[in-house]
């Protein structure tokens, strides 16, 4: 039987939902959302159907590994996540996917540059569609494309958060975000509280 568990936890950007596929004990990442009820509502549904899963509010193994090495990301002190991922899509969507996770920490790409990077040149706008499903924040870096000005645009944790995350791996401007002083809170074992929706 497969199982989707699903458990949240707090970081220095605010809850995180992480959604496990749990096959018989193996177990790989499917989703790592900001907690927007509307993004895992439909996250979750997507996922029970594509891979025909039931859904547990259950701590999976991988659910520890998740929290530590996101953890240790927000701190700084991890540049490259090395987790099992299971991210159902198009086909076109798991090539923005593969090639998102080649962008290297600290660096940023346009979306033009992504869609030439992938064999599409010209399709900026369908890369965009696919960063926009992509399920797994932060692992699956998606924060890291940026406008070919140089602007931000579209995050589906929101601007805020993903200028904080270029601004922690040194690839954007520092200027001070929402999140700066949560950061600081945590990083000194103050971790700041949240709501837990089950």
């Amino acid at each position: 039987m497969t199982r989707l568990c699903c458990q949240q936890f707090d970081s220095p950007v605010g809850p995180l939902f992480a959604i496990v596929v749990d096959r018989e004990g193996a177990e790989t990442l499917a989703a790592l959302e900001f907690s927007v009820p509307s993004r895992i509502d439909r996250e979750t549904h997507e996922l029970r159907t594509a891979l025909d899963a039931e859904l547990e509010h259950a701590r999976a193994p991988l659910h520890d590994e998740v929290e530590r090495q996101v953890g240790a990301y927000l701190a700084g002190s991890l540049k490259e996540f090395s987790l099992p991922l299971e991210t159902p899509g198009t086909a076109f969507q798991q090539r923005v996917w593969r090639a998102l996770c080649e962008i290297p920490f600290g660096t940023t790409c346009s979306y033009g540059q992504l869609a030439e990077r992938i064999g599409s040149p010209g399709a900026q706008r369908a890369v965009g569609a696919a960063n926009g499903a992509n399920q797994v924040a932060i692992v699956v870096p998606c924060h890291r494309v940026i406008e070919s000005g140089g602007g931000l645009r579209g995050y589906g944790g929101g601007l805020e958060r993903k200028q904080f995350l270029l601004q922690l791996e040194g690839a954007w401007p520092t200027h001070p975000t929402l999140f700066d002083a949560d950061a600081r809170r945590t990083a000194t074992g103050r971790t700041a509280r949240a709501g837990v929706t089950s």
